[in-house]
């Protein structure tokens, strides 16, 4: 059965399922179909999953049987490589862990199992969720779908990849320093950063645990809200996990949306402001008063996040030594196989992190380096309350700012210089530090064609809002 995947949303799917216009196992068979034709010119995926057609005719069987079927039931989606599925490879794209298979299910695979989606394979990313290109990934880069010389963000770039290239009708990613976001503004779909805490980390590989967060990347913000919604839930297995139905926030009829106009004034490309631009005129035509408002502190974010993050990538990457978790290379003597298995197996920008991370947690250097990161982390959490609860003079119900300062880049074009891929993250990483909700909502394109994306931040648990003013203002011309 032909189905045209290019104008298929999951709000779409999900219609066309009850009204059995397709069955599922007809929905996830031109999913494999069109994975079969893309993924080895794209390296979206790293696997397929054997197992799909079978949970497909499972849906089938169910809905001619009359069950009350949930409303992801038979939707075909991409899981990001660190997050655990029982019984399949999950690697975090290293060779530390190749041949590791997870032996329990996340919170969040659990939740979309009992839901009834089909789980269609296991998605490239930069090695251990480290970078924001996906061309640090042990089993070589994913390209971009809008324009193959390009990347695709990262680093869930394979999850937005798979989204953008019409590979899957949605994903999950893990978003540290804007993981999701980024590689969603590249790909021309919808990502979604939740409150930390609001979704469980159980089952998710750490990065760095106080700011990793799991989330949805979408065509459509509908179609994001549907998977936020189906995954969002306290865990007792998660001690961060904070939500509670009460504290969701409800959107305005009309809205008062921040911009720090001070963080935009540098460095940020000319068809990314004319996007950002129109997007505000877009805004302020729906009747949402749109006003400038001030972070004092947030300059120093991305500083403030290279030293925290690495701190705890040291510590989390503590465990891959080869004996307790991770591909054993054996060497003379006990410290020569530690350095072989971890030399060996740990790609550059994972090892350059651990050694940062290292680095300024060590004696001498904690007071002088880590210490006042997580002070300076405060002073950035403060200066969203204020402008969140009006304590700044003006009360905002949605902060405004690009996702990411250019469009998608050449591959390769920023390996050799860490410095300027961390660049790529100055719009992101602020969010994760303060351990708010945003969303990259895509709303336009350069004169190339490539997408540009637009970031909503709100407050915590804000992500209706999100919903609300997202909706507003995406571009659903974006999809390939």
């Amino acid at each position: 059965m032909s189905i045209d995947l290019k104008k298929l949303t999951l709000v779409k799917a999900v219609e066309a399922l009850s009204r059995e216009d397709f069955s599922a196992r007809d929905l996830t068979e031109s999913y494999l179909e069109a994975i079969t034709d893309n993924n080895p010119a794209l390296n979206a995926y790293l696997e397929i999953f054997d197992t799909a057609l079978d949970e497909a005719k499972m849906i089938d069987h169910r809905r001619k049987a009359g069950d009350k079927l949930h409303s992801l039931a038979g939707i075909p989606l991409a899981i990001k490589d660190n997050i655990l599925i029982k019984g399949k490879t999950v690697s975090s794209a290293s060779l530390m862990l190749k041949d590791y298979r997870a032996i329990y299910d996340a919170t969040v695979i659990k939740k979309l199992k009992v839901a009834g989606a089909i789980f269609l394979g296991r998605t490239n990313m930069d090695e251990f969720a480290m970078g924001g290109s996906t061309e640090n990934s042990a089993f070589g880069p994913t390209k971009n779908p809008h324009d193959q010389t390009r990347v695709p963000g990262g680093s869930s770039g394979g999850s937005a990849s798979a989204v953008g290239g019409n590979l899957a009708l949605a994903a999950l990613g893990s978003d540290t320093g804007g993981s999701i976001r980024q590689p969603s503004s590249f790909c021309g779909v919808v990502g979604l950063k939740p409150t930390y805490g609001a979704v469980s980390r159980y089952g998710l590989m750490a990065m760095a645990s106080s700011l990793d967060q799991i989330g949805p990347i979408a065509k459509t913000v509908a179609d994001a809200e549907i998977i936020y919604h189906s995954i969002v839930g306290h865990d007792p297995l998660d001690s961060t996990s904070v939500f509670s139905q009460e504290l969701f926030l409800k959107p305005k009829p009309k809205m008062t949306i921040g911009v720090p106009r001070h963080f935009l004034s540098e460095g940020v490309d000319a068809s990314v402001m004319e996007v950002f631009d129109q997007t505000i005129k877009k805004l302020t035509d729906l009747g949402h008063q749109v006003c400038d408002i001030e972070l004092p502190n947030i300059n120093y974010s991305l500083a403030c996040y290279y030293i925290i993050m690495p701190a705890e990538v040291s510590t989390n990457l503590a465990r891959f030594d080869g004996l307790r978790f991770g591909t054993y290379k054996s060497g003379d003597t006990l410290l020569q196989d530690y350095l072989k298995t971890r030399g060996e197996n740990f790609g550059p920008e994972v090892r350059r992190r651990i050694i940062l991370g290292t680095y300024v947690l060590s004696a001498g250097y904690y007071d002088a380096y880590y210490s006042k990161a997580v002070s300076v982390q405060k002073l950035i959490k403060d200066d969203y309350r204020r402008v969140f609860e009006g304590e700044s003079g003006v009360k905002v119900d949605a902060i405004l700012t690009p996702t990411a300062p250019s469009p998608a880049f050449p591959l390769g074009e920023k390996t050799s210089d860490p410095l300027k891929m961390y660049l790529e993250d100055i719009f992101t990483v602020p969010v994760n530090l303060a351990g708010l909700p945003a969303i990259s909502v895509p709303a336009g394109h350069t004169s190339s064609g490539l997408p540009i994306g637009v970031q909503l931040t709100g407050p915590r648990f804000g992500e209706e809002i999100l919903f609300a003013l997202g909706k507003q203002i995406e571009d659903e011309s974006t999809y390939v």
